[in-house]
């Protein structure tokens, strides 16, 4: 499945681009969270393709959760989609913004596909593999690095950070730089080998890290919870407690 999800992720960017590109409005959901036509269009593209090819996976997406949709994810299948992460970095024009689609089996991630679509990079992994597409060219592999001598990368969140708890993890590692960056882009820059540590204390969803995780996973990274322990999918309400994203199969704790 995995060409046609790519192809879905493009088609979902095109319609983020057009709306991007215009005068758009934004409107706020129950949560205070922001929301633009370029969300209900991208969703509206990745929901129906995806019902289409595979009719008998339930789909667990952003907006329509948020407008009250139930969905069944009993049976261990399910897809993890959203369409339009980074909403304040598309509002801001920063181009940090993704469209996710990630398969859910048993828990864990087992495919995903991350689209940036200013930057026009499609990450997309299945177990073991994982890519990245730039500007047109053929997909080439994508590997996590060995930690640089001089210390490491850490990413941060642009919109959603907790000084406090974020400066206090980092604390023992040594560290080069801390980039800021927006949305679930930061997954993928550690599984490109361009970054090595991404703690998050704020809140997020499930279909916020679906994706990312299961190209960081491929690429020799994992996610864990700060202790170490797993993070598993199909949560009650899909919430998410605090994370980190490592460029290492294991948990570096210290």
């Amino acid at each position: 499945m995995l060409p046609t999800i790519k192809s879905l992720a493009r088609e979902a960017g095109k319609a983020i681009l057009d709306v991007y590109g215009s005068d758009f409005a934004v409107t706020r959901k129950d949560d205070a969270s922001p929301v633009t036509e370029a969300d209900l269009r991208a969703e509206a593209i990745i929901l129906a393709g995806l019902r289409q090819i595979a009719p008998d996976i339930p789909i667990v997406s952003e907006e329509a959760m948020s407008a009250g949709a139930q969905v069944d994810v009993s049976g261990g299948r399910f897809w993890l989609v959203d369409p339009l992460d980074g909403t304040k970095e598309f509002v801001n024009r920063n181009g940090e913004f993704t469209v996710n689609i990630g398969l859910i089996w048993d828990g864990a991630p087992r495919l995903g596909v991350l689209y940036a679509p200013v930057l026009d990079r499609m990450f997309a992994a299945v177990p073991d593999e994982a890519s990245v597409e730039e500007k047109g060219a053929a997909p080439r592999p994508i590997h996590c690095r060995i930690p640089p001598e001089r210390g490491l990368t850490v990413l941060s969140s642009r919109s959603h950070r907790n000084p406090e708890q974020f400066e206090s993890f980092i604390r023992p590692f040594s560290v080069s730089e801390i980039r800021n960056s927006g949305s679930s882009l930061k997954f993928a820059l550690i599984a490109a080998g361009e970054a090595d540590l991404y703690p998050r204390f704020g809140p997020t969803m499930e279909w916020d890290i679906a994706a990312g995780h299961a190209i960081l996973a491929a690429a020799g990274g994992c996610l864990s919870q700060p202790d170490g322990s797993a993070l598993v999918y199909g949560k009650p309400g899909f919430t998410n407690p605090p994370f980190v994203a490592w460029g290492t199969e294991r948990p570096a704790l210290r």
